[in-house]
């Protein structure tokens, strides 16, 4: 959500600021915000959270029944990095929003669904509030999972069930929910990005799956895309 840069994506994810819904599932291996300093993070967070989300984690963390991951061909990445570019026309409208069906039914963390549906499906700028995961047992569970399968933890488009991001890889998960708490939503790195089912795009920043589910923005920090 990029290059050596950072995203942040919204808990409705698959994440009302950023949003993300996404369920959680050990995997092995596959990952935004402004150049402010880190002295600014107070008043970076209060910007995010009453002028634009970062991303949605409901659309990618809530997810109970993921798709089983299968191999993506013809992905090419941006030659100034890892991130992948994709064209608005992802997010045309479509049977319901910008998505042909509206989030699964067993979302996982507790998360409304109502909610989690409105963010990925029917949204391109805002998010759940700042903070809204600290009040599910997502934490929690990343942590348990992480713990009793020493690998990182796969996050899954709500609506189509296809792996968004595999977190946290090159850096413990202290660190990733750490990162995320400051940022007020789930704050993935380039490297935690699957992109075979995730783009960035151009005339936005907005970031998306390629279902159409929007998952956020990428506002890069001192430390990369995210």
């Amino acid at each position: 959500m990029i290059a050596n840069n950072a995203r942040i994506i919204t808990f409705m994810l698959a994440f009302v600021s950023p949003s993300l819904a996404f369920t959680t599932n050990s995997a092995p291996a596959q990952k935004t915000q402004l150049q402010l300093s880190t002295s600014n993070e107070g008043s970076r967070r209060s910007f995010l959270t009453n002028v634009v989300a970062t991303a949605a984690v409901l659309p990618s963390l809530v997810l109970s029944n993921p798709m089983s991951a299968s191999a993506f061909g013809g992905v090419k990445a941006d030659e100034k990095g890892p991130l992948v570019y994709g064209d608005d026309s992802i997010m045309s409208p479509k049977e319901h929003g910008t998505t042909a069906s509206p989030v699964q039914s067993d979302l996982r963390y507790g998360v409304s669904n109502k909610l989690a549906d409105k963010i990925s499906s029917y949204n391109r700028v805002f998010a759940e509030m700042g903070g809204y995961w600290e009040g599910t047992s997502f934490e929690n569970d990343v942590r348990n999972l992480v713990a009793s399968t020493g690998g990182p933890v796969t996050f899954y488009d709500s609506v189509s069930g296809k792996p968004l991001f595999v977190a946290p890889k090159g850096r413990s998960v202290d660190d990733f929910i750490e990162e995320s708490k400051v940022h007020g939503w789930p704050s993935f790195r380039d490297e935690e990005v699957v992109w075979e089912s995730v783009r960035v795009l151009k005339s936005s920043g907005e970031t998306v799956s390629t279902v159409g589910t929007h998952l956020g923005h990428n506002l890069p920090d001192r430390s990369g895309n995210r």
